[in-house]
């Protein structure tokens, strides 16, 4: 808080990361704006975070709508926000062929818009007091074309790329940007997908959210978790890039739904 000042807003907040960051945020002293689709597990969080003695705000609203900006705004007006959390997102496992197109260009708008409008409605106001921090959730999938994924690990591509260069560009005007690059986490939409099937290693929300804080000052990516770290080190700079794709796809398609 002394580094970037004492209200967050976090995006894709009712439950999973989203939620994990706001409960870590809060436990800290932050202030926070919950945003999300669904009113419903946001008003139950925010009871549990008020109970800190925390300001709680909720929006509800879809995030991939053309509200976006107006929304991010208003915000931005009313608070000054010095951390931004961007976790909203849709997750789509399933044959690219398969999934409707209005489905792509839902998570075109969700996963790669709904940054871009959070890093520039919120830069503004961080660059003019000259400090404050965005962290944008990426994936592991994020490193290599991720078959069964094309188009949610595309839009995650883009939150890498998108965050490392934001973290020189605003790195100097006091402002840390970090890719989150988490694996396999215990989200709800995760722990439904596995069906009590055996899957990757996965990490608890908690621990995400942790350790991405506390890695905040380094920018650029961060990849949580020891086991992923490595993971990724391996299948990036020792596998041939068509090796590790294609590992990654053989591992997804255990996954589809059955």
């Amino acid at each position: 808080m002394a580094t970037y000042g004492t209200w967050a807003v976090i995006a894709g907040a009712s439950e999973g990361i989203g939620a994990a960051f706001a409960r870590e945020l809060a436990a800290s002293g932050y202030s926070l704006v919950l945003i999300a689709r669904r009113a419903a597990p946001l008003e139950t969080l925010a009871i549990e975070l008020r109970a800190l003695g925390r300001e709680i705000e909720v929006h509800a609203f879809d995030l991939a709508s053309d509200a976006l900006e107006s929304e991010l705004r208003t915000i931005a007006a009313t608070h000054p926000i010095g951390l931004v959390v961007w976790n909203a997102a849709l997750s789509v496992m399933a044959p690219f062929l398969t999934t409707p197109l209005d489905q792509h260009r839902r998570m075109l708008d969700l996963n790669t818009r709904g940054p871009v409008t959070a890093a520039h409605v919120f830069g503004e106001s961080m660059a003019t007091r000259g400090r404050g921090a965005i962290i944008l959730l990426s994936s592991l999938t994020a490193f290599w074309g991720s078959a069964y994924l094309a188009t949610y690990g595309a839009t995650k591509a883009f939150n890498l790329s998108l965050a490392e260069a934001l973290s020189i560009e605003l790195g100097p005007r006091g402002i840390d940007v970090v890719a989150c690059c988490a694996g396999a986490t215990l989200t709800p939409g995760f722990s439904s997908l596995l069906a009590g099937r055996k899957g990757p290693r996965a990490m608890a929300p908690e621990a995400v959210a942790t350790q991405t804080l506390a890695k905040l000052h380094r920018r650029g990516a961060i990849v949580p978790g020891g086991f992923n770290a490595f993971a990724q080190f391996l299948m990036s700079r020792l596998f041939p890039r068509r090796l590790a794709i294609k590992i990654m796809a053989g591992e997804t398609r255990k996954l589809l739904p059955r």
